[in-house]
């Protein structure tokens, strides 16, 4: 199946009449469309769009590097008008700290906080004599496997998510995982996150980390869902290649949440491990 003929993710606007002119403002289109309503979109473009906000915002020159991100979902992330703005909470030369918030325009024109995100950066030094990975890279690279665009059926997730929304504009590649018995996938992002620009290694990452939650779950959709309210993603260095692997299971406990927990790859090995916050709910008991 092809991907949907869309440009970007995001399309960069000018501000409304009125509006705020220090943030800057984007029309996501519909390639961000979640799984869960047609109303709202997926966590990765927005996490995608929130990364590229904090590496504009920094020195790329200084010598640091993004180590810890984290994404905070406060509520649905609409389809309409996105505003980003980032400040730098704690500067610093060997560690500092950058946050973005994405706000979405509502049909009264006022703006709510739908996102937030905070991620702190240090001082980059060789530290290759001590290096101490917790997983070889995976056995097959993307390269090595058959690639689809959306989810393969080896790939345990609901056949209706396969090609859905923002699912349907993403290149795939499975493997047996190591995480009991789960699918290690390989993604990418295949339009650019914000029309007009080169999308970063880093943020094409981010862009597809929040699939994590869905492709460790197990879960059928039809008896329960399993939204997350949060992604954070702690990196042992930067992605490169724009391949990321995701091999992801989810922790279900009897009290209706759950941890989604994964670690991650690129194409030259371990990248780091990210962690997931979900809201278990029956189906049935709506």
């Amino acid at each position: 199946m092809d991907a949907p003929e869309y440009t970007a993710y995001f399309e960069p606007i000018e501000p409304p009449e009125g509006d705020d002119p220090s943030y800057e403002y984007f029309q996501p289109t519909v390639a961000v469309v979640s799984v869960w309503s047609p109303q709202i979109q997926h966590g990765g473009p927005p996490t995608g769009l929130l990364v590229r906000a904090m590496e504009n915002a920094v020195d790329p020159a200084d010598g640091q590097r993004f180590t810890r991100v984290t994404m905070e979902i406060l509520g649905a992330v609409g389809l309409g008008v996105n505003r980003v703005r980032t400040t730098i909470p704690r500067p610093g030369r060997q560690i500092s700290q950058v946050a973005a918030e994405l706000e979405v325009r509502g049909e009264d024109g006022t703006y709510r906080c739908a996102a937030r995100t905070t991620a702190w950066r240090l001082l980059a030094s060789d530290s290759s004599d001590i290096e101490d990975l917790p997983q070889p890279p995976l056995p097959k690279g993307p390269d090595e496997l058959p690639q689809n665009v959306g989810f393969p059926e080896s790939v345990e997730i609901p056949e209706a998510w396969r090609h859905m929304g923002f699912i349907g504009t993403v290149t795939a590649a499975a493997q047996p995982g190591r995480l009991r018995g789960s699918s290690a996938v390989w993604l990418r992002p295949n339009l650019p996150l914000v029309a007009g620009e080169t999308t970063s290694d880093l943020a094409a990452a981010f862009t597809v980390i929040d699939v994590a939650n869905g492709l460790g779950a197990g879960l059928n959709p039809v008896e329960w869902s399993w939204m997350n309210t949060d992604t954070t993603v702690h990196l042992v260095r930067q992605p490169t290649g724009g391949w990321t692997g995701i091999d992801s299971k989810m922790a279900a406990g009897p009290d209706g949440y759950a941890a989604s927990f994964a670690d991650l790859y690129d194409t030259t090995g371990f990248l780091g491990r990210s962690a997931q916050t979900a809201l278990l709910s029956a189906v049935t008991a709506r």
